[in-house]
């Protein structure tokens, strides 16, 4: 068994930080909560008060789920002990040094001691010593590092003491993805206990966990407003802290074309809308390898035929750009469609195709295909010509659909020249009951839904056998409720999505039960009013609930979830995420007084 040894070198001797520690100590504690009733009650200490409970430890030990998010999805036991534990003293140990799940295990061990470490306070030396901690990763097949539809996420964690007083902690799993998860859930039951001024560990520990769904995503518009590479990092960073294991690219459409192409680099020269607002072969790269350290995959989003426009100026193939009155050939400006009548666009597709798959190495591409404008086809006196003398067809709905599947027959043909793989496609009229079996077979699509809830296209999917990823804009799309960018009043998909209706959003309900083609669900952030200075508040923490919901699957609603809720929001500030704020701090210091 080899291991890898993390720790900071300070010269700094035992004695000398003991004396610091001593120094900074005040004259005691004033506050100690309580566990009553199962909520953490804040007292006062009095006189007397030999060994007063801080408020993590009380939240440790008063309801055993409070400090995990999602909590398990299986056997927890959790005792009734706090380590006091020396951070510089941690080993992550790991079979096959030279596999590729040893070699992610050892990114995700640098990450576990810097969330670790991020619970001392700025300016206050911890109390030195502690107990030493192991922690040994056990994977059953080293070799698999490729995150599909199909892996087991499982993992089991053991936390326990050894004779020699060393805290010993067990992750057991199929795969390094369960055993990234093993090692999220670990590192929320570390806390620091400002009372003792220590970084404490729960001891004698017993957890099974899976989720249960495979598919946890979070969408991400980059094309709207730009993203930085740092901001879609923080979003990773977050979906990994919450066991969310997908994130869907949105990387361009009509208003912007931001990643540079190496066989066509012209779309991101003509459609960024700088050249400080593109991302590179390089950035790609690397923002594909920082997800999957973090146990998630990378799904780009080419979408089309509709919602294209800037970067495609140098070409024919694209029609009703930028057309006035807007209303009258999209759903939002500016307007673009491709014409599935011009042979060379899909040579120009194949070549940013080959690339994509170069650089994303993609096990799932998503095409796109929602929003398309039949009007602008109709207008397009080059398509219907084409359609009436060359096929002999009308301008009805259902020769556009024909014309339509022309269009995606061979983007699909192109795609599969370079990776055949699950192709997700938004719901539209090609998706509905009239049109989806002669145009999409169920073995190559999976259809991602983002109109309502109690839409009746979710009955006619999920009896005509097609798997679904559910988005429904009643409770999944983060950007409603602000006021419209487009007009006046609210925007178009009002009211605002809170953390409660995003954890209420029971795929179970909305499937009427038939989860087995339920893959799972995804929130979306469409950025026509958001970029890198509200992303992260748009986001977080009501992603985390959507987290809870896709892995554990939770038989309670948000009233059972808010106060752990409270808990993992203030553990995404601690470690950079600015995620908003619920209630006022007074609630989560005085457990129970601000519930409805």
């Amino acid at each position: 068994m080899m291991f890898y040894r993390f720790h900071h070198v300070f010269v700094i001797i035992q004695l000398y930080l003991f004396a610091v520690y001593c120094q900074a100590q005040d004259d005691g504690p004033v506050w100690r909560w309580e566990c009553q009733a199962g909520q953490c009650k804040k007292l006062k200490v009095v006189e007397g008060d030999k060994n007063p409970i801080s408020r993590a430890v009380c939240h440790a030990f008063c309801d055993k789920n409070s400090l995990l998010w999602p909590k398990p999805n299986g056997k927890l036991e959790i005792g009734d002990i706090v380590m006091h534990i020396n951070v510089n003293s941690v080993d992550i140990l790991t079979d096959n040094n030279d596999s590729n799940a040893s070699k992610l295990i050892k990114d995700a061990g640098k990450r576990f001691l810097q969330h670790v470490n991020v619970l001392q306070p700025k300016g206050t030396p911890i109390k030195p010593g502690g107990h030493s901690v192991m922690v040994y990763v056990k994977i059953k097949d080293s070799s698999d590092t490729e995150l599909t539809l199909e892996t087991d996420e499982s993992y089991t964690l053991n936390v326990g003491q050894s004779n020699d007083g060393r805290l010993n902690a067990t992750i057991t799993a199929p795969n390094f993805y369960g055993a990234r998860h093993g090692l999220e859930t670990l590192g929320q039951l570390v806390i620091y206990d400002d009372i003792r001024n220590e970084i404490q560990v729960i001891r004698d520990v017993n957890i099974t966990d899976k989720p249960a769904y495979n598919y946890r995503g979070v969408l991400l518009d980059t094309a709207r407003n730009y993203i930085s590479v740092d901001g879609i990092k923080r979003t990773i960073d977050a979906m990994a802290m919450t066991k969310l294991n997908t994130f869907h690219w949105h990387i361009t459409d009509s208003q912007s074309f931001p990643i540079k192409l190496p066989s066509r680099p012209e779309f991101s020269k003509l459609g960024a809308f700088s050249n400080r607002k593109v991302y590179t072969v390089d950035d790609v790269k690397d923002i594909v390898n920082y997800a999957k350290i973090r146990g998630v995959r990378v799904i780009p989003e080419f979408d089309a035929p509709a919602h294209v426009g800037e970067g495609w100026q140098n070409t024919d193939f694209v029609e009703c750009f930028n057309a006035q009155p807007w209303q009258s050939f999209c759903v939002e400006p500016p307007c673009g469609q491709l014409n599935p009548t011009k042979p060379k666009l899909y040579d120009a597709l194949e070549d940013i195709y080959r690339d994509i798959v170069e650089l994303f190495q993609p096990n799932i591409f998503h095409m796109g295909g929602d929003e398309v404008s039949l009007s602008c086809w109709n207008s397009t006196e080059s398509i219907t010509d084409w359609m009436i003398k060359e096929r002999d067809w009308t301008r009805s709905t259902d020769d556009f659909m024909k014309l339509w599947n022309v269009f995606q027959t061979q983007a699909l043909e192109r795609f599969e020249k370079y990776k055949k793989v699950p192709i997700i496609m938004w719901t539209s009229t090609l998706t509905s009951a009239k049109y989806i079996e002669q145009y999409l077979p169920k073995d190559k699509y999976i259809i991602q839904v983002w109109t309502t809830g109690s839409d009746q296209v979710i009955d006619d999917l999920l009896s005509k056998k097609y798997r679904i990823i559910l988005s429904n804009y009643d409770a999944l799309y983060l950007d409603c409720g602000f006021e419209a960018w487009v007009g006046s009043g609210t925007n178009w998909c009002a009211p605002y999505k809170g953390w409660k209706t995003v954890y209420n959003n029971d795929p179970r309900k909305i499937s009427q039960g038939r989860v087995d083609l339920v893959l799972g669900a995804e929130a979306a952030l469409w950025t026509e009013q958001a970029d890198d200075s509200s992303l992260d508040n748009r986001l977080w923490p009501r992603c985390a609930a959507l987290g809870e919901r896709l892995w554990s699957d939770p038989q309670t609603g948000w009233q059972e979830a808010e106060q752990r809720m409270l808990i993992q929001r203030e553990r995404f500030v601690e470690r950079g995420i600015y995620a908003d704020t619920l209630q006022p701090q007074w609630c989560l210091e005085n457990n129970g007084y601000c519930y409805g």
